[in-house]
């Protein structure tokens, strides 16, 4: 009798290692359901498919919380309508903006800015205040790493539809892509991103300072990228290797703008 218990024992021994990993992986990522954990256990080496990940989910309890207490469509500027949708990287960017608060109250906004292709956030720029010369730097020091896109899909909010942001645009040979308004919808991926940011991290930290913010929000954009496997991409993350395409020479890329000083002194600040 002791010997069989013994062999029975020998035999769940991975069986609970298992089941100790998956429990782990949930209370790290609690808004992740067994899915996307299966993808991380397989990330981890484990040999596993979903449906026995489901079965230990059920046994455990697991589940995704409905809420996390916290801790310490598609215009061309024409005026045409056409249902673009990205084919290959680079091919279209959208970016739109977060709002959140600090732990005092004040107010910070965040420059999301996503490969659709590829799902890949290629920034998320944190500031009190982001105006349209943000909008520019940001773009500017993407273009530099990645080169420029085909397409950019935004809201008609000012800050994308500024003159300065637009003439820009249109001298770097990236065409906009203007969603109707009051439907954020039509720009579904960036809305799906910025939708997943706030669930796994801003509803889930308070930020006591600007600056922690940035680091978390730098930290989950990074894990966003390498490492949290993506439904639409096999399971998969969007950059799982820190590649970077071919670089640019920004000054041919942004000449006719340089008689704009205040962006000449931005440029210069990236080189």
């Amino acid at each position: 009798m002791n010997g069989a218990f013994y062999v029975q024992s020998i035999f769940q021994l991975p069986f609970l290692g298992l089941t100790k990993t998956v429990v782990r992986l949930a209370r790290k990522y609690g808004r992740y359901g067994y899915r996307r954990i299966t993808a991380l256990l397989r990330s981890e080496g484990w040999h596993v498919n979903h449906k026995r990940v489901e079965r230990i989910w059920r046994r455990e309890g697991l589940k995704v919380p409905a809420k996390q207490p916290k801790q310490g469509r598609l215009w061309l500027n024409d005026g045409s309508c056409i249902r673009l949708r990205p084919s290959w990287p680079n091919h279209v960017w959208a970016y739109d903006f977060v709002q959140a608060r600090t732990h005092d109250g004040r107010p910070f906004r965040m420059l999301t800015v996503i490969d659709e292709f590829s799902r890949e956030c290629l920034a998320i720029q944190v500031s009190r205040r982001l105006r349209s010369d943000d909008v520019l730097q940001v773009l500017a020091n993407l273009m530099v790493h990645h080169g420029a896109p085909d397409h950019i899909r935004s809201d008609n909010g000012p800050e994308f539809t500024a003159k300065v942001v637009r003439a820009w645009l249109a001298r770097v040979k990236v065409q906009t892509l203007y969603i109707e308004p009051g439907s954020p919808w039509e720009n579904g991926f960036n809305e799906s991103f910025n939708g997943k940011l706030r669930d796994e991290l801003l509803n889930g930290e308070i930020f006591y300072t600007l600056k922690e913010a940035k680091v978390l929000i730098e930290q989950w954009r990074n894990h966003y990228n390498t490492i949290r496997p993506h439904s639409a991409l096999g399971y998969k993350p969007p950059a799982p290797e820190a590649t970077r395409h071919h670089r640019v020479d920004l000054f041919s890329a942004l000449d006719g703008l340089r008689t704009d000083q205040r962006f000449r002194k931005t440029v210069s600040s990236l080189n």
